[in-house]
């Protein structure tokens, strides 16, 4: 019998003030069985980095043709394709050439690092791709916020991200891999 995603609800209040960008998001996040709360939790800080009302979160590891999260016009194209952790170059090269913008928020330390020693010079060559990445004690500190019901209030300045949760607050300062847009 195959195992069922687990259902999280989070409740998003967010102030990203270097996009003048306001608003109270209530969202609906199913964890595959094979993904780690740490994970979750960075396709939750890709929804912050890039929230928008029309953004919304893809099938899930299991669907290679769709991203993490995704920003569609009403027309269907695809404005914003994002990524979590390490893509391998041909999904970023697909993607770019379905999407008008590419983002990348990678993940997972010493093997990220191996990653982007590896694919970065041609990732660098995709002209709309742009990559973050986030500590593995940054990650450490936003898998601490997981709760099946959350109630986060996210923080956006000068690029630094702070999530609290009321009792516990994760500051996050993204590093760029790519030149900023």
């Amino acid at each position: 019998m195959a195992l069922k995603s687990t259902v999280f609800k989070a409740a998003l209040n967010i102030a990203d003030m270097d996009r003048n960008y306001y608003a109270e998001h209530g969202l609906t996040l199913a964890r595959h069985p094979s993904e780690t709360d740490e994970r979750m939790m960075v396709r939750l800080l890709a929804f912050v980095l890039a929230a928008d009302e029309r953004l919304e979160f893809g099938r899930g590891i299991s669907a290679d043709d769709e991203p993490a999260l995704w920003l569609k016009e009403y027309s269907g194209e695809v404005r914003l394709w994002i990524e979590v952790g390490q893509p391998d170059e041909r999904l970023l090269r697909r993607a770019s050439s379905r999407a008008a913008e590419v983002m990348v928020l990678a993940y997972g330390g010493r093997a990220m690092d191996a990653w982007w020693a590896k694919e970065g010079d041609a990732i660098g060559r995709l002209s709309n791709v742009r990559v973050l990445a986030v500590d593995d004690e940054t990650c450490a500190g936003l898998a601490a916020l997981t709760r099946r019901t959350m109630e986060l209030q996210c923080t956006i300045q000068d690029g630094h991200v702070w999530l609290t949760d009321g009792e516990r607050t994760v500051a996050v300062e993204p590093r760029w891999l790519t030149p900023r847009p």
